[in-house]
This record gives structure tokens, C-alpha cells and sequence, in this order.
């Protein structure tokens, strides 16, 4: 007699081997038999987990900088510019249009690095995202947007998809570098092995902003709370979880690799998982207790709110915290308003540490400081930037990708929290 058992496991079982395929399936049998030998039981353990690959790129302003177009840029696309130039476009209900919207949204693109791949429709059209915890909204260009930009880039065919369903309604995001207007639809989305069934999304038909007519990525994916989101319906990672998709409400970022859906990998940092309750459920927000500048806190001494954020690539606070954060590592602005040090210096630069519900998160010149190679010179910027987010409560910090490189980051909406460990990485050839 031979019992068999199928179990579902809602834990990541120490089953995944990271010589990965995009949904790994591994089953265990355990046989037990009986003192007479006449009965044993096969238990059947079935675990999975969808792994996306991120791949890096160089970023906008990277690549505005290497063309010598960046100082025109940042002249011709500040917010009030936008605003002045575009708003005419937009529905006039556009929430991130009206006024103080724009202040507390916290995108901006310009130097966002990781992306990675996502198909739409029946059959499947294939599309580069930045999966961003600082958004809520999916997007990618339409076939019938009328932007340069949307020329450059793949473009979603809805008479080609035969599961598309026509929404109608518009739709318009502002960006810290532009904005972008579009109509609503639904259709399979597909992510690694995941299929989710008749997803809201945007389709972008406008894009004025010169920051997507460079950028490698078609488009977004947001991964924050419901509450953020400018386009009407249930976001991607919600969706996952009411079509029973993930055995786990948790995703994981190993920023300079991979996401991971339903759950975690072990391999990919070191030490405990320190666990951190979200605040406010809009960004993943977290309590900060100080920031700390070679072991002296220096800012946020009555404790503050922390953003984690993978669509903000720097570390960013407020003006008169950041100003002064860039004299004690040396930094010196540029003309583009940038901060630059003198990349001699760095093994004197001071340790910068974050303490969050007790823990110390620190980082060193070396993971903190930008270097960029323009010809056959290398510079040195700080990783740091100034960003006035308005809030009734504390004054807010953003950890972006500076931050997160470092430390294995995990998104738990089952508990409502935001668990952090050192990243494992590889040492240098």
C-alpha cells in the first residue's frame, strides 16, 4: 500500500538551487515503512518560486553626460517647466496634477540602472520594466503614441492580442523628469512563469520628456501600495495574490541580480533578516531612528520616516540634512548641480549610517560614492541627493538603489513590512 501526499509549502523551503530557470520545481520523496513492511508512505514536497532576472545599464544622466546634453536638459525639464508646458495635456482630474500632488511623489528616473522583462497579450509582446517599489502603476508604450520617444522603444499592440479588453478611460503620471499620458486597458501580463489574467495596465500615448526617448527601459511597473497608483484597478503584485499565483504575499530584491516572487533566497545575503513595520501603507515607508556620519548622529536625532524605494537610485533627504551631509564627505557642487569629490579621497571619507527599529545599516565611501568614466577620466559623485518630500508626520529619507545594492531587501504585504540583510556578493576577479 503506498500513500501519496501533494503538499503546497508557504514557506521557501531550502529546496531552490540557483542554477535557475524562470520557475523551479523541485520535489522531495521521503519513504517510511512499517515494522512488517507492509505499508509505506511517499510524502511529495512541491516548492516554487519565479525569479526574474534585473540586468544593469547605464543611466540616463549617464548617458546625457557622455553626449555632453545634460546641462540643457536639466534646464529645459525642471518640474514647473513640465508643468507650465504639458499640463494643458492631461485630464484636468489627473491626480498627479493637482495642487501639492506633485511635491510628494517621489519619481524620477534619471538614474535608474536595473530593469527587467515582462511580456503582454495573446500572443505574448515582450517588454523591459523598471520594477519600482516607489509606484504603483504598470505601464509600457502604446503603438499609437505620437512621442519620439515611443519610436525608440517596443510598443504595445492591442489589435494584435487576443485576450486585450479596451478600458477607455485616460490616465496621466508625472515623473520627477516628465510626464506621461495614456489610456487604460486590461490583458495577460506574464512575468518569469506567471501568467495574470485580465491585468489593468496603461498605455502610454503621450511621453514629452527627452528621460524616455534615452532610457533603455519601455516601461513601469510599480510595485507600492494601491494607494499610490494613478490608474484605476488592482496593481500587478495584488493581482498575483488574489489568483493564488505566489504561496507567499512577499517579493525580494537582490538589486544587482534578481527579484524574486513568492518568497526569498537565502543563498543571496548574509546574517539574520532584520524586520521593519511599514508606517504608512502608500511607499514601503519605515521608521528611521537617525543617520549617523563615523559613528556621531548627526540627522533625524527624534527619528524620521525611510522610503525603500528601488526606483530612486541615490539616497535622498531632506535640503538642509543633504547640504550638510555633503561638506562632512567632502563633496563640492558642480554646475549641473551635482555633488562631486575628488576620487583620491575616498578611502578618508567618513562611514554613513542608517539606524532603523535599532539596527545599523552603514555604508562605506565606496558603496555610497558614484564612479563614472567620461574618456580616460574617472569621476567621483556623491550618492547622496536633496529631496523635500511634505509630510504631516516626520521628515522623510528615501533608501534607493545606493542603499539597497548593499542590503538583500525583502516586501512583505501579508505582515506589512520590510525585512533588510547585508547582500551576499561576489569578490572582485
Amino acid at each position: 500500500m503506498v500513500l501519496s501526499y501533494q503538499l503546497k509549502v508557504p514557506v521557501y523551503p531550502p529546496c531552490y538551487s540557483h542554477a535557475v530557470c524562470d520557475i523551479i520545481t523541485h520535489r522531495f520523496l521521503l519513504a517510511v515503512s512499517a515494522p512488517d513492511g507492509s505499508a509505506t508512505l511517499t510524502l511529495i514536497l512541491k516548492c516554487s518560486i519565479v525569479s526574474i532576472p534585473l540586468r544593469r545599464t547605464r543611466s540616463i544622466r549617464t548617458r546625457l553626460r557622455a553626449d555632453g546634453l545634460l546641462n540643457e536638459f536639466l534646464k529645459d525639464h525642471a518640474p514647473d517647466m513640465i508643468n507650465r508646458r504639458y499640463a494643458q495635456c492631461f485630464p484636468s482630474s489627473t491626480p498627479s496634477l493637482r495642487l501639492g500632488r506633485t511635491s510628494e511623489r517621489i519619481y524620477n528616473f534619471m538614474d535608474a540602472q536595473f530593469y527587467g522583462e515582462i511580456s503582454l497579450g495573446t500572443p505574448e509582446q515582450n517588454f523591459s520594466v523598471i520594477f519600482d517599489t516607489g509606484s504603483a502603476d504598470l505601464w509600457v508604450p502604446s503603438s499609437y503614441c505620437i512621442s519620439e520617444a515611443c519610436a525608440l522603444h517596443k510598443r504595445f499592440k492591442a489589435f494584435k492580442s487576443a485576450s486585450f479588453r479596451h478600458d477607455g478611460r485616460r490616465f496621466g503620471i508625472y515623473y520627477g523628469s516628465g510626464h506621461l499620458l495614456g489610456t487604460m486597458a486590461r490583458d495577460t501580463l506574464k512575468i518569469g512563469g506567471l501568467t495574470i489574467l485580465n491585468q489593468e495596465f496603461g498605455e502610454s500615448v503621450f511621453e514629452p520628456s527627452e528621460s524616455f526617448l534615452t532610457a533603455k527601459f519601455d516601461g513601469v511597473l510599480g510595485m507600492s501600495y494601491q494607494s499610490l497608483a494613478e490608474i484605476l484597478g488592482t496593481n500587478v503584485f495584488d493581482n498575483m495574490i488574489a489568483q493564488k499565483l505566489v504561496d507567499q504575499p512577499v517579493f525580494s530584491f537582490y538589486l544587482t541580480g534578481e527579484l524574486l516572487l513568492g518568497g526569498t533566497n537565502e543563498a543571496l545575503y548574509i546574517g539574520p533578516i532584520n524586520w521593519h513595520p511599514v508606517t504608512a501603507k502608500g511607499y514601503w515607508q519605515i521608521k528611521m531612528d537617525s543617520v549617523a556620519v563615523q559613528g556621531v548622529n548627526l540627522f533625524c536625532p527624534s527619528g524620521c520616516q525611510a522610503i525603500v524605494d528601488t526606483g530612486t537610485s541615490l539616497i535622498a533627504g531632506p535640503t538642509n540634512d543633504i547640504l550638510r551631509l555633503q561638506q562632512l564627505i567632502g563633496a563640492t557642487p558642480s554646475n549641473l548641480g551635482e555633488f562631486v569629490i575628488d576620487c583620491a579621497r575616498l578611502s578618508s571619507l567618513p562611514q554613513v549610517t542608517f539606524v532603523l527599529n535599532g539596527t545599523e545599516y552603514t555604508l562605506t565611501s565606496e558603496q555610497y560614492i558614484r564612479k563614472e568614466t567620461l574618456g580616460r577620466n574617472e569621476f567621483c559623485f556623491s550618492g547622496f541627493q536633496a529631496m523635500d518630500i511634505y509630510s504631516s508626520t516626520d521628515p522623510q529619507w528615501i533608501l534607493g538603489d545606493v542603499f539597497l545594492t548593499e542590503y538583500y531587501s525583502i516586501f512583505d504585504k501579508g505582515h506589512d513590512r520590510v525585512g533588510l540583510a547585508r547582500a551576499k556578493h561576489s569578490p572582485e576577479p
